[in-house]
């Protein structure tokens, strides 16, 4: 079976009118937790489930880019213990996904400062990078140690330096960490918070939202394809009138 395989269909969702890139804030893991009488960490590894199931989904509607707000800078501050847990999910889900996503053409990218990272963090999600590349199918961003103000002062710093302070938007967007990415179409946070939390602050100047109360451990396929039926229901002007 392949890695994107699921049994139904979706009628409702137009094959043409897919969100291009999806953006997911993946929050709640420790309230849904601290709700069941679990440590913090048993919602960080069902967290890691939900994103496992939420890259099959994506792959199988035909979301071309899926980028998952994995560790913010400012989630440093947290116990070190959950820091951390959090820090060897990367390289547990690498090492028993690898096989499948290779096989299903699946790229990986960070968007972050991977210098911060613990060592073997790094040399993992660095391995992983390397080594899907090449592929030509579902792009996944892990935004890992990621903070939209960081990533937009780097920016501006590379900006000048580039281009002497005198390039254009589309020139400025080269400097920032999604380079090579579409700016998202759908955002979906769940969790039930209705703030961006300072991520992707240059790339979602347009794109649509969705807030969910449900926390992110709790998210399945299928609410990511219910997102994407409220995202086609929309009318998107981006700036301009409806035709």
């Amino acid at each position: 079976m392949s890695f994107f395989s699921r049994q139904g269909k979706d009628p409702a969702v137009v094959a043409s009118k897919v969100p291009a890139h999806v953006a997911i804030i993946m929050d709640g893991n420790g309230r849904w937790a601290a709700r069941r009488g679990l440590p913090r960490t048993a919602g960080h590894r069902a967290g890691l489930e939900s994103a496992r199931r939420v890259i099959r989904e994506a792959g199988r509607l035909g979301i071309k880019y899926l980028t998952l707000y994995t560790f913010s800078t400012e989630n440093w501050k947290r116990p070190p213990a959950e820091v951390d847990f959090i820090m060897n999910l990367p390289g547990e889900f690498w090492h028993s996904e690898r096989r499948a996503l290779e096989e299903a053409n699946v790229r990986l990218k960070i968007l972050g400062d991977l210098c911060a990272l613990p060592a073997a963090t790094r040399v993992v999600v660095e391995e992983a990078v390397a080594a899907t590349r090449d592929a030509l199918g579902l792009t996944v961003s892990l935004a890992l140690n990621y903070g939209g103000r960081a990533e937009i002062l780097r920016a501006a710093q590379l900006f000048v330096e580039r281009y002497a302070g005198r390039g254009t938007e589309a020139d400025f967007a080269s400097c920032l960490y999604t380079e090579d990415l579409p700016d998202p179409d759908l955002l979906i946070r769940p969790g039930g918070e209705k703030r961006i939390s300072n991520f992707l602050l240059w790339q979602l100047a347009y794109t649509e939202m969705i807030f969910l109360d449900k926390f992110w451990p709790d998210f399945t396929g299928s609410d990511l394809v219910q997102a994407v039926q409220d995202y086609q229901a929309r009318v998107i002007r981006q700036g301009g009138i409806q035709g």
